[in-house]
């Protein structure tokens, strides 16, 4: 009997973080329960001090995108006598252009970070599974960074600034790089969201049950049709925001590399800490995230990019 109650259990377990939105066709979230607990439930935080543990995460990443993508490799770099690695899987080499597809996989301090950023990074890889079954107009690189949070965080540094300044230097053709950063945590209730600008609240409302894609006069056309894109699918609400990184938040991430290089890029997030407080604390769990929602955005994120011209 005890035995059998154990079944049970892990069914009813099994059924209610495996329970699909109906309006989902492509996303597994019993496969992002599985990333965001390799990611997150590591024996130390995964901070630039744990060098141990940073690794066993990229080892993970890239083991997981070696099994859709045509090529995988790290691209380590040397920070105080200390290696430190990128990951990147690539998927249609035939292709010139490329689309980057970016997520940090590190966190700030003593903690799990599963919004910030394990849940980009769970993205990153359902991303690579999907679209590795896809026909595409791009080639498309994968690449989880290291080095993003601080004390690197608008450094030359952090693993996005080494990758974007590789792309550069080599004059590698790039039609659009997308950060996911933080795309897991949401909620129905009112004046849940708050925003850099008190008057945004008037055109976007004070739930935080949307994504949002930011932008700034850097990421071009790019921008606009991803963008346009996401709102169409329908299958989350999703708002577009483009403005100057005088505005707080607007280059907190990857993406504000890219543009130093002059690539179009944006950033997918639902709005970091101006929505979630448990942001750079020890409640930044799985427990707090909304597998639904985060696999609608995963989701419409495919179609914009399968579909991208």
């Amino acid at each position: 009997m005890k035995y059998l109650l154990t079944q049970l259990l892990f069914l009813f377990s099994y059924l209610s973080i495996c329970s699909q939105n109906s309006s989902l066709n492509y996303i597994n979230k019993k496969r992002l329960n599985t990333d965001l607990i390799q990611i997150t439930k590591t024996q130390k935080s995964r901070n630039f001090q744990n060098i141990k543990t940073l690794n066993t995460v990229a080892n993970y990443i890239k083991n997981d995108l070696a099994k859709v993508c045509d090529s995988v490799a790290f691209q380590p770099f040397l920070l105080d006598k200390k290696t430190y690695k990128n990951v990147i899987g690539s998927i249609g080499l035939n292709h010139k252009e490329r689309i980057i597809i970016g997520a940090h996989y590190d966190v700030c301090g003593n903690q799990q970070g599963a919004d910030d950023n394990a849940s980009g990074v769970a993205g990153l890889l359902e991303l690579a599974r999907l679209l590795s079954k896809e026909s595409l107009n791009y080639r498309i690189d994968f690449v989880a960074y290291t080095l993003e949070e601080p004390p690197f965080f608008r450094t030359q540094q952090m693993g996005s600034y080494i990758h974007a300044n590789y792309l550069k230097s080599k004059s590698i053709n790039v039609k659009g790089m997308m950060s996911l950063e933080m795309i897991g945590y949401y909620s129905d209730k009112e004046n849940s969201q708050q925003y850099p600008v008190s008057n945004m609240a008037l055109m976007y409302g004070n739930v935080a049950d949307f994504i949002a894609v930011v932008q700034s006069e850097k990421s071009g056309e790019f921008g606009n049709q991803i963008a346009t894109s996401m709102k169409n699918q329908n299958l989350i609400k999703t708002i577009s925001f483009k403005g100057s990184s005088s505005i707080s938040g607007v280059d907190y991430s990857d993406h504000l590399n890219y543009w130093k290089f002059d690539f179009p890029a944006i950033m997918i997030t639902n709005t970091s800490f101006y929505r979630n407080k448990n942001y750079h604390t020890k409640n930044d769990t799985i427990e707090t995230l909304n597998l639904d929602k985060m696999g609608a955005v995963i989701e419409q994120l495919f179609y914009s990019i399968k579909n991208l011209e």
